[in-house]
């Protein structure tokens, strides 16, 4: 439950804009690195201090400055201070509990994502929140921790003299969002890969562990949903192209991602229809096999019933009964029994009953 909910009875009292960090602390010290770079040129440094990174502001190339750790505001703090980034928002990177948003501040663009990961250990989706800011020079990114699905987009910086390295921020900003949604099909593949498997143990032997199985995804699913279905808003409006920061040529690379976004959600609700019918398999399932228990327990109890009035007849211990003096009496009870209980059987069997 804590990845769906994010306790926030710490700013309870505070003033708006207070920056308090809401979350997991998932890093001991910040990371900082820069990539500045035009069509000719490429710098990528590890800074020590955020102060190294604001000479980079007003330069004429495209600058990403990326800031893995938020846990010390103070460097959230100084970085608002610097470009001029309203209080609010540097709330909402503080708060990892954010929904995937965008807003448009005129001097700069801030956008929430959640980039998600699947953890093989511990079976299940994880997401960590990715707040970016889309300025005329520049684009910042915070993130919760390091390592990310940015390497292969820093590979490209590092390697391109093309169309990439001749792009504005706001084509580095679309980058960087279609990574993000990218990731979520090889996120989808992975849940893919648990459906069939879950698939094949209910056409098999269902068992409770299957079940937990089913609501375990059930959850995943609902999770994706919550991070995924946000974010066709965030597409929508990129793709829009209003704002000043973006040009039209960029927008249609943003259009694009909201085709991708939409495939995603089409995914996601597949997923969930097709768990909400795995889990009616699986209960008709058990009801199938308890009712196949209750039968064959029927069939038993009722070759018995006149088997057992027989012998509550001869059990009755009465003093003279002709049949208790007979010398064949013993054998031929059973005989009659024997014979009782054949003909039931015969009898089921003819109506298909066992």
């Amino acid at each position: 439950m804590p990845k769906f909910f994010k306790l926030v009875s710490k700013k309870a009292g505070l003033p708006p804009g207070t920056l308090v960090h809401i979350g997991k602390k998932k890093m001991d010290k910040p990371k900082i690195t820069v990539i500045d770079y035009d069509n000719k040129h490429m710098t990528e440094k590890e800074l020590k201090r955020i102060e190294d990174a604001f000479k980079f502001r007003d330069t004429p190339t495209t600058t990403w400055i990326n800031i893995d750790g938020i846990h010390e505001t103070d460097i959230t703090e100084k970085v608002g201070k610097h470009f001029n980034i309203h209080p609010l928002v540097l709330e909402d990177i503080a708060n990892t509990g954010q929904r995937p948003k965008v807003e448009d501040l005129e001097s700069y663009l801030f956008s929430v994502l959640k980039m998600l990961s699947y953890d093989e250990k511990e079976n299940e989706v994880k997401a960590e929140q990715i707040s970016l800011i889309l300025g005329k020079k520049y684009v910042i990114t915070f993130q919760e921790s390091v390592g990310d699905i940015f390497d292969p987009l820093r590979e490209r910086i590092r390697k391109s003299k093309g169309k990439f390295r001749k792009g504005r921020p706001d084509y580095l900003a679309y980058a960087i969002i279609d990574s993000v949604v990218d990731n979520y099909f090889l996120i989808l593949e992975k849940i893919r890969e648990k459906l069939e498997s879950l698939e094949e143990e209910l056409s098999e032997k269902p068992t409770t562990e299957t079940l937990h199985t089913i609501h375990r995804l059930k959850r995943e699913a609902i999770f994706l949903r919550k991070s995924v279905w946000p974010l066709r808003e965030v597409a929508n409006i990129l793709a829009k192209g209003d704002s000043k920061l973006i040009s039209k040529e960029t927008a249609l690379y943003f259009r694009d991602v909201y085709d991708h976004t939409i495939q995603v959600i089409d995914t996601v609700e597949t997923f969930r229809d097709m768990l909400s019918g795995m889990l009616d398999l699986y209960l008709s399932s058990i009801s199938n096999r308890m009712n196949e228990v209750m039968k064959v327990l029927t069939i038993i109890a009722t070759i018995f019933i006149p088997l057992t009035f027989i012998a509550g007849i001869y059990g009755m211990n009465f003093k003279y009964m002709p049949e208790l003096e007979f010398i064949w009496g013993y054998p031929a009870v059973w005989f009659v029994v024997i014979v009782i209980a054949l003909i039931m059987f015969v009898f089921f069997r003819r109506k298909e009953w066992i």
